[in-house]
Order: C-alpha cells, then sequence, then structure tokens
C-alpha cells in the first residue's frame, strides 16, 4: 500500500462574501491511496482563518500521512487530532479503497438514484442588489429552503431584503435560514435577534462569535428565534469536551461540517450527542470539491434527516471536479450512470 496527495487550487466562478471576506479561491488537497489495483480518494479541504488545521505544517503533516500508510485508517486517524480535514480525507479515501466503485462510499437509495437530499439555496453577502437577484434566481430554480449569509452589509439593508421575500413568500412557501458567522456582539445579539424574529425564520446560524459559552448559553435561553451553533464546534477534539459544550450552551441547533469537525466518527458522536439531548442538526459542505461533496452527501442521506441540509456548493468553481452530483429543484441527486472526471487529479 503506497499513497501520495496532490494540490488543487479551486476558483469560484464569481466572488463570495462572508462576514470573514470575501472569497475567490480555495485551497484543497486529494489524498489518494493505492492497494494493489484499488485506488481510493478523499479529500482533505480547509477554509482560511476558519479551519482549525489552517497552520503552516499542514502539507509536512500530509507528508506523515503518506509516508505512514501502511499504519491503516484507525492509527492514523488517532494521531491526526489536530488535523480534523485531514482526518475527513483519510476516512474519506479508506472508504473509497474498499467500495465497489471508489465514489461510492454509503450505497443507498440515493447512490441508486432513486431518492434526492433536499438542499438550501445560498445567497452570498454582497450589495442589495446582489443579494436580491439571488434570492429571486434561488426561488425561481425551486428551492423551498433559502439561507442568507448576512453581517457585511448594514443589519437595515438585511432587514429589507428579508421583509421583501416575506411580503411575497410566506413561511410555507420558503423556508428562511440566516447566517451571521459570528458578526453580532453579545450586546446587541437579543435585540437583532428580536427583529429577526419577524420574519419567522427557520433558524440563525452563530449570531456570535464562538468561544462564549456563557454569553451564547444566555442567548440560547432568551432567543425568540432558533439558534444553530456552527463555528462553535469547531476545535473542540475531545468527547468530553463535546458533552460540556452542549449541556452548558443548550443551543436549538447544531451544524455539522464533517472537514472542520474530524470527519465522519466525529459527525456520529454529534449527531448522537444531540439527539440525546433535543437537540436538531443538519449537514452542510466546507465549500470542499465535488469529491468532498460527494462523500458527505452520501453520508448525510444514510442519516434520515428531514431538514435541508447545506449541500448546494458544488456549481461554486470553475474548475471542480466533474462528478454525477445534480442540483434540481431545491434537491440534491446523484446520477448512477453519470461520470467522474479526474484529469485534474493526474
Amino acid at each position: 500500500m503506497n499513497s501520495r496527495f496532490k494540490k488543487h487550487i479551486l476558483k469560484f466562478k464569481n466572488p463570495s462574501g462572508t462576514s470573514r471576506g470575501v472569497l475567490s479561491t480555495k485551497e484543497t488537497w486529494f489524498l489518494i491511496i493505492y492497494d494493489g489495483d484499488k485506488t481510493g480518494i478523499g479529500e482533505c479541504g480547509i477554509l482560511r482563518g476558519l479551519s482549525i488545521d489552517d497552520r503552516q505544517d499542514y502539507e509536512e503533516k500530509l507528508k506523515w500521512v503518506c509516508k505512514n500508510i501502511y499504519l491503516g485508517k484507525e492509527a492514523l486517524y488517532n494521531k491526526l487530532t489536530e488535523f480534523p480535514s485531514i482526518q475527513m480525507g483519510l476516512e474519506t479515501a479508506f472508504l473509497s479503497l474498499k467500495a465497489k466503485h471508489p465514489f461510492t462510499l454509503f450505497p443507498s437509495d440515493f447512490t441508486d438514484g432513486k431518492s434526492s437530499i433536499p438542499i438550501n439555496g445560498l445567497v452570498w453577502m454582497g450589495d442589495k442588489t446582489f443579494m436580491n437577484s439571488q434570492i429571486k434566481e434561488k426561488i425561481a430554480s425551486g428551492f423551498k429552503c433559502i439561507k442568507m449569509k448576512i453581517g457585511a452589509i448594514d443589519f437595515k439593508t438585511e432587514i429589507e431584503l428579508l421583509k421583501t421575500i416575506r411580503k411575497e413568500f410566506s413561511p410555507s412557501e420558503i423556508e428562511l435560514r440566516v447566517d451571521a458567522n459570528g458578526a453580532f456582539s453579545p450586546e446587541e445579539a437579543l435585540e437583532k435577534l428580536k427583529r429577526l424574529s419577524e420574519f419567522d425564520l427557520h433558524s440563525i446560524e452563530q449570531p456570535i462569535k464562538a468561544g462564549q459559552w456563557e454569553a451564547m448559553a444566555k442567548l440560547c435561553e432568551q432567543t425568540p428565534l432558533p439558534i444553530a451553533l456552527d463555528e462553535e464546534l469547531i476545535g473542540v477534539f475531545q468527547d468530553s469536551q463535546r458533552i460540556t459544550l452542549l449541556q452548558t450552551i443548550k443551543p436549538q441547533y447544531i451544524i455539522l461540517k464533517p472537514s472542520l469537525i474530524g470527519g465522519f466518527r466525529a459527525s456520529d458522536f454529534w449527531i448522537k450527542l444531540a439527539e440525546n439531548h433535543n437537540c436538531g442538526w443538519w449537514m452542510t459542505s466546507a465549500l470542499e470539491s465535488n469529491v468532498g461533496l460527494n462523500a458527505i452527501a452520501q453520508y448525510t442521506f444514510t442519516k434520515n434527516s428531514n431538514l435541508p441540509q447545506g449541500l448546494g456548493t458544488g456549481s461554486l468553481y470553475t474548475n471542480n471536479i466533474d462528478a454525477p452530483l445534480k442540483v434540481g429543484k431545491g434537491q440534491l441527486m446523484y446520477e448512477p450512470d453519470g461520470s467522474w472526471d479526474l484529469n485534474l487529479l493526474d
């Protein structure tokens, strides 16, 4: 058994705005394992400024993994606690290696093309005209759940955008989620949540910056609007810490990004923990290429969630890996007769 990795710079079709800045490219690494005539591939993707493993020694750690691939998945995974995205790529690559088809990791009605996954339509930050055009495009495309990133333009304009949507579409017609990416201060957050709750929103993601457990717990207790933890889960490595976090903050939802929290094994733990604490959850990609998105989507389907998932990111890039993942009418579908184009990995 041997392995290698290849770096790939994904290029956004349109610069995409978040409260942490505008993204035009995203780095990712493909971990490729060879064992006889079998090949396995996984994706190790980080988000600069957000991933806990956004470190200078990232590629050195990947070299170490490739050099020691003979140790196997279990031994390597346990030595990669501080590199959750490599844990994710490692898990995926070994699943791929053992699969009948290298991209059918979790066989199901989804991979057979018989069922699809409901997803939200993502509206990126920008000026009012740009955001409004995205909202109209998502609704026209058949999305029943819209997720709007807020916190970059002024709050009054964001309120106006939500008001415009609600004038035309009721909560039963369009579910609205907002993602603040920690943009509000603890002092202003509750008042802003009260304003936002006027529009019958499904939830708000990470209203204040992560790491302020007491402030977030108070907010979750008082909020008129369900709160979903996102960035709060990043860097919480130990199971005991995860339990303490959920018991302390008591959020209404948690959002799982496998590349940021330690892959499928960590996701399994968070899901079980959430369900034991009457806390909802859904999965979201961390802007992976179609290799990572495919793995997350297949895993997600096996968990039988009825909530729209954050898995509609496959069309963001000009140089993505061509894959049989398709989006239509707010659903993510897998075409089993479709093909993968891996020329970019040569």
